[in-house]
């Protein structure tokens, strides 16, 4: 009969457990927030006097670990952010490349704004691999005139029971 009842017992701790794990997971997914692009719409025109820059921003979603034949799963945090305490800047694009150098996405179809010292963020999540270990992103922007340029970087890290791994790479303007 003892062992009936340590068996239910076990069993029950365990079933507590992963519901635990499972409720944790799913609130920890909701807590990522995606932002809603379509709220940030800006209507500019080509004939504003503002300047415009290109981007580049190295990603990782994965790292090798000890060889090539390993790689280490990583969550990507893109701070898109605007440096000017005066100005708004717009934003013209925001697509993610993969190692390979092929387009995975793009973040919204039309310019968007950032106020003055404003960041937001895009996340890829620790799941997502699709972009590899040369994973990249590229920017459009436009800043009105003697406008500091907007600064770009990834927070990549990942947490395996007791140890980590975390590193930032910034931006590197190509045009």
């Amino acid at each position: 009969m003892k062992k009936i009842k340590l068996t239910w017992f076990i069993l029950s701790v365990l079933a507590i457990s992963c519901e635990q794990e499972e409720q944790s997971t799913v609130s920890k997914q909701r807590d990522i927030h995606q932002e809603d692009w379509s709220k940030r719409a800006a209507n500019i025109s080509e004939t504003d006097s503002l300047i415009f820059g290109k981007t580049y921003l190295s990603v990782y979603s994965e790292m090798y670990s000890f060889s090539q034949k390993q790689k280490y799963s990583l969550t990507g945090m893109i701070s898109l952010r605007n440096v000017s305490e005066t100005d708004t800047i717009y934003l013209l694009r925001a697509d993610y490349y993969d190692t390979a150098g092929s387009r995975i996405r793009g973040y919204f179809k039309s310019p968007v704004y950032l106020r003055p010292m404003e960041t937001v963020e895009i996340v890829i999540a620790h799941k997502d691999i699709e972009g590899g270990t040369g994973s990249n992103f590229l920017f459009e922007w436009k800043t009105p005139p003697n406008c500091p340029e907007p600064l770009f970087e990834g927070v990549m890290n990942s947490m395996q029971g007791s140890k980590g791994v975390a590193f930032v790479t910034q931006g590197k303007r190509t045009k």
